[in-house]
């Protein structure tokens, strides 16, 4: 895939309108979250991978990257079910959110403090609808290394 550069859209592909690789479906959200600092304020959003259209943005709020990577993959769960999308994929570049999410618990070690109360309790929220829900869709891992940055990347990285 590095030797053709990515166009967009593809004339190739009617799917979507983003430059995606020939192995990602378009039927996808891709989430990612950025933090100023670790931590620090963070924020998080999912993207439409057939539009490109931000669905969801959160934040900021004071937490970590990988709370972030989490919530943002429970709160497209959250909303794709509400839309009856059962087969959508979501892509995310965090392997310690989706462990996480597999496993229907944030395993953050940031210290619960007053400034960090409200983000616990979003985090309660999101693991508890974890455990009340079942979701059959499938949550990928967004190769970062084979095709670039996740659509949802905040283009801050140095």
């Amino acid at each position: 895939m590095a030797d053709r550069p990515l166009v967009n859209p593809p004339s190739w592909r009617n799917d979507t309108v983003l430059p995606l690789p020939p192995e990602v479906k378009a039927d996808a959200v891709a989430v990612d979250a950025a933090c100023s600092g670790n931590p620090g304020p963070m924020e998080y959003q999912g993207i439409d991978l057939a539009t490109g259209q931000q669905l969801f943005h959160f934040g900021p709020i004071h937490g970590t990257n990988n709370i972030g990577e989490f919530l943002a993959i429970v709160h497209a769960l959250a909303l794709l079910q509400k839309q009856g999308r059962s087969s959508t994929i979501i892509y995310s570049d965090s392997y310690n959110a989706i462990l996480w999410v597999s496993k229907m618990r944030c395993k953050t070690k940031l210290e619960r403090t007053p400034q960090t109360a409200p983000l616990f309790d979003i985090i309660a929220r999101a693991e508890r609808w974890l455990l009340t829900h079942k979701y059959p869709n499938p949550i990928m891992k967004w190769e970062t290394k084979k095709w670039g940055e996740v659509p949802a990347d905040f283009g801050r990285k140095g």
